[in-house]
């Protein structure tokens, strides 16, 4: 994994990065998590956590699988109330055993759901602050699913691939979804979800 320079988020404990570091590598050992190096895994996990707003008080994590970046995202951000989602109830139920091992449960919520039927549900659907994933395949579904959980003037954070890659957006796309970026920051781009005016009407690309 190339990372580009340093994230600035403060560290944890200790004594949670121990339980973090033996729960992302039994996550490796039963194949939920890659075997990149623990410790590049939470660093580029950090720059989520950097680009997550300091007035965002709700995130939602979407793909959340073995809980990268979620897990250390909750971990860098103590003010934030954050929903890990995933569709596979394996994964799910070792998030909730993971949440309780780190003694976040009292702010991080595990659920087990289709992101596109959660973001239809008018108890979640632009609900978040911030909507962040490693990616949940091509690049306008993601932003088309995070935009219908993020309340307008959001962000969006999505993981990116080396600096030096051709871009993978489509200017005009991301225009037609309401969103302004993106903006780079280390390894993870920044959408803004736009204030939505009187004479505007629903966002959609496809």
């Amino acid at each position: 994994m190339t990372l580009p320079a340093i994230p600035t988020s403060g560290s944890f404990d200790d004594s949670k990065a121990r339980v973090l570091e033996r729960i992302l590598r039994e996550a490796q050992r039963t194949g939920a998590l890659t075997s990149v190096p623990v410790n590049e895994i939470i660093v580029h996990s950090k720059w989520f956590a950097d680009a997550v707003p300091a007035s965002a008080r709700t995130a939602v994590d979407l793909g959340s699988g073995a809980g990268v970046p979620g897990l250390i995202v909750a971990l860098c951000c103590p003010q934030l109330h954050l929903v890990l989602v995933d569709r596979r109830v394996g994964r799910t139920d070792t998030l909730v055993r993971a949440i309780h091992a780190l003694d976040i449960a009292d702010r991080i919520t595990v659920r087990c759901a289709e992101i596109s039927e959660m973001a239809k549900d008018s108890a979640w659907a632009k609900h978040f602050d911030v909507a962040m994933s490693r990616g949940l395949g091509p690049p306008i579904q993601t932003l088309n699913l995070s935009r219908d959980l993020v309340k307008p003037g959001g962000t969006i954070i999505v993981s990116e691939p080396p600096p030096d890659s051709s871009s993978r957006w489509d200017t005009q796309q991301v225009l037609a979804l309401g969103l302004k970026g993106p903006e780079r920051l280390g390894a993870v781009a920044m959408f803004h979800v736009k204030h939505l005016g009187p004479e505007n009407g629903e966002f959609t690309a496809s």
